[in-house]
């Protein structure tokens, strides 16, 4: 028969995980939230800006840091993204994100979209060969 700590502790940690699984959801859907945020006009321009960067890269499915990488690989998931998002929605005004909030708990009952995940892959790769480009560019230039 097991112990009352051990009871104790397997509620714990199912109450833990339960929380973090709220808390990764509601991250998901302030990341659309965000998104929508960013084309809405009473949103000033420089919180469009810094949504459309954290909810690109959060619906991304491209990491900055790959997740492979042991331990290092989560930690922009697991700290970067969460202060994006917190950063980006307190520059939002508080009725905008509240509206947003409920549109994107809508579309995320949605199927997803693979035409959307093309999109997004493709943008990652013009922005690879952007960048490719400009050093190419940059590292040719004779040295005077």
């Amino acid at each position: 028969m097991p112990s009352a700590n051990r009871l104790s502790s397997i509620k714990l940690s199912s109450t833990k995980l339960s929380s973090i699984k709220v808390w990764a959801r509601n991250l998901k859907r302030d990341s659309v939230a965000l998104y929508l945020a960013s084309r809405d006009p009473r949103v000033p321009w420089y919180a469009k800006a810094l949504a459309v960067a954290v909810a690109a890269y959060a619906l991304s499915p491209i990491d900055l840091i790959p997740d492979f990488i042991p331990v290092i690989g989560y930690l922009d998931d697991l700290i970067l993204l969460p202060l994006g998002i917190w950063l980006a929605i307190s520059l939002v005004p508080d009725e905008v994100m509240t509206e947003c909030r409920a549109e994107a708990g809508a579309v995320l009952q949605r199927p997803t979209s693979r035409a959307g995940m093309i999109a997004i892959v493709a943008l990652w790769i013009a922005g690879a060969v952007a960048l490719a480009w400009a050093a190419f560019r940059y590292w040719r230039q004779p040295i005077v």
